[in-house]
């Protein structure tokens, strides 16, 4: 189904498309297979190795050029206090209900204190920057 949509949004001038997996998803039965299901130190399966095996099927099958990125540590920028983690969790449910509304070409954006479904295209109207006021104070601290 993936391959297929990706397809036909190529077929309509679309020349990139991104695929989101979450590090836990397994195939279904039968369908591909994972380098390995290892497991960690107390019996909980190891999550991870699904955005590079989908991606070589998506290649395979496709036959357009396909990257992986995993954000991994990388986007785990600290200890989330609570806040982090109920603001992640309305993100994701806001995403979700999104998605089963079809509400494709809207991303899900925290403003004040409301999540909120903003179409991409005015998300992106204009480059957002931070205020060089603010930058300026905070940089002299870890640059002088």
């Amino acid at each position: 189904m993936i391959c297929r949509n990706l397809k036909a949004r190529h077929a309509k001038g679309r020349f990139a498309s991104i695929v989101v997996v979450a590090e836990g998803a397994l195939p279904a039965e039968g369908t591909l297979t994972l380098a390995s299901r290892e497991v960690d130190q107390f019996g909980h399966p190891r999550l991870g190795g699904i955005a590079n095996v989908l991606a070589q099927e998506i290649e395979q099958r496709t036959g357009y050029e396909t990257r992986v990125t995993i954000l991994g540590h990388v986007q785990r920028g600290g200890t989330p206090t609570a806040f982090d983690r109920v603001l992640a969790t309305r993100f994701g449910v806001a995403a979700i209900e999104a998605v089963h509304d079809r509400a494709f070409g809207q991303m899900v954006a925290l403003q004040a204190d409301q999540i909120v479904r903003v179409p991409l295209s005015d998300a992106l109207r204009e480059l957002k920057t931070v205020d060089p006021a603010l930058l300026h104070g905070v940089a002299e601290v870890f640059w002088g």
